[in-house]
């Protein structure tokens, strides 16, 4: 498994534990294509910074990436790496490769 597979996974399990406590008809996909923000979106902005932090705090403790994701660099961007599952992804990893 590739770094980035290991990053949707982690994503996934963020997904898991916020579909805990949404309605069935607000549940996310585990879906790359899954639309996390914006039109279509299941998040609002409030679900999507809780949502964010989430994932870094599981990054943190089950791979030990240390990333800010919603910073300047990320709210500058034209299209938002928020959008959805496969946009975040490749946005983690995009940062952790820079880093390293």
């Amino acid at each position: 498994m590739d770094s980035q597979e290991k990053i949707v996974q982690v994503i996934y399990q963020v997904i898991d534990e916020t579909n805990a406590g949404l309605p069935p008809e607000g549940r996310l996909e585990k879906s790359t294509e899954t639309v996390l923000f914006g039109r279509n979106g299941k998040l609002d902005s409030l679900g999507v910074v809780h949502f964010i932090v989430a994932v870094e705090d599981r990054l943190r403790d089950d791979l030990d990436i240390s990333v800010t994701l919603a910073d300047e660099r990320a709210m500058s961007q034209k299209s938002s790496p928020f959008r959805s599952v496969a946009t975040l992804a490749a946005y983690i990893t995009q940062l952790t490769e820079q880093e390293a």
